[in-house]
């Protein structure tokens, strides 16, 4: 989601009262420690810089994001993203970072799904559903299919929550083997559970001794009902399909309005892949390596231009999943 996550105040209230559009889950209290009980981060390296410090951009589970659908009156219920003059991003070069104690221990099909995951997204049909977007209307970069997979490291320290943006940053940061020119998104997977706050995950951006990245958060979603796409391919964990899904959401959405001032995202702040959260056209999108999961659409607007696109949670018809 885009910008607004102000502790205590309802989701309109935070519209209202927000500099910039706001698209906030209601009452969430952010706590340095992540809001479920581990340990707080040490302090900040100071090269490594947040563009903000409470995590925006988040992914509300399904029943926030209904909750939010539900309190949003049917004419507020906008259309296509209009572009913000920001940068978008051409290419991504993806780096997995699994951080907590017990990656070795008991990693599942997680690590190697996740891997196979990127690897097959890359020209994917799924990934083409970003690619009309660009930095200057018509003329300017346009957001490409093409992702390069750096693999994962695992870091068995104990990781840190998802309440603060600097605790994540610091961790990708420690982890940072470039590239420099502004298209590293680093993907840090922790095995901390979600439990009582009512996002799946988030992305952000910052920089690392003055390098730019993107970077996204992602809780341990095994067995967790809110963030479960309840998929039915074969051969992959419930907890590897979930973070599928978030991860499809979380880097389609970093491609297309990965900074501030932001690129591309409605009048309520909503990004492509908060349009269609939740909403799935198939059982399953193939990825070119022969991989298949069931991910989220992304929000085109030549699509609901064009009637073309299937409906989101607000029945507006600008959804694809290049199936």
């Amino acid at each position: 989601m885009k910008k607004g996550l102000i502790p205590g105040l309802t989701f309109l209230a935070a519209l209202a009262l927000a500099a910039a559009p706001a698209f906030a889950e209601e009452n969430r209290d952010v706590r340095p420690d992540g809001g479920n009980g581990e340990a707080a981060a040490a302090a900040p390296d100071p090269n490594v810089v947040a563009s903000e410090e409470t995590p925006t951009h988040i992914f509300l589970t399904q029943e926030e994001h209904d909750k939010a659908l539900a309190r949003q009156p049917l004419a507020r219920r906008t259309a296509n993203m209009t572009y913000h003059g920001g940068n978008i991003m051409v290419t991504a070069t993806v780096k997995s970072i699994f951080w907590g104690t017990s990656w070795n221990s008991s990693p599942g099909d997680k690590v190697t799904g996740i891997d196979s995951f990127y690897t097959g997204f890359s020209g994917s049909n799924y990934a083409k559903t970003s690619d009309e977007y660009t930095d200057t209307i018509g003329t300017g970069h346009q957001v490409g299919p093409t992702i390069f997979n750096l693999g994962h490291v695992i870091d068995l320290s104990a990781a840190s929550g998802g309440g603060s943006t600097s605790a994540i940053l610091n961790e990708a940061c420690r982890q940072f083997t470039g590239p420099n020119d502004g298209t590293a998104y680093y993907a840090v997977y922790t095995d901390l559970p979600r439990g009582s706050a009512g996002y799946c995950a988030w992305h952000s951006s910052g920089t690392c001794s003055g390098v730019p990245i993107q970077f996204a958060f992602f809780w341990k979603l095994d067995g967790d009902a809110g963030c479960d796409p309840q998929s039915t391919v074969s051969g992959e964990s419930q907890g590897l399909a979930a973070l599928a899904n978030v991860s499809a959401h979380e880097l389609s959405e970093a491609r297309t309005d990965p900074a501030s001032p932001g690129a591309w995202y409605d009048s309520r702040g909503a990004e492509n892949g908060d349009k269609c959260a939740w909403t799935f056209n198939v059982p399953s999108v193939s990825f070119p390596n022969g991989t298949s999961w069931k991910v989220q659409g992304e929000w085109s607007n030549a699509a609901y231009t064009a009637g073309t696109g299937y409906p989101n949670s607000s029945g507006q018809k600008g959804c694809l999943d290049g199936h």
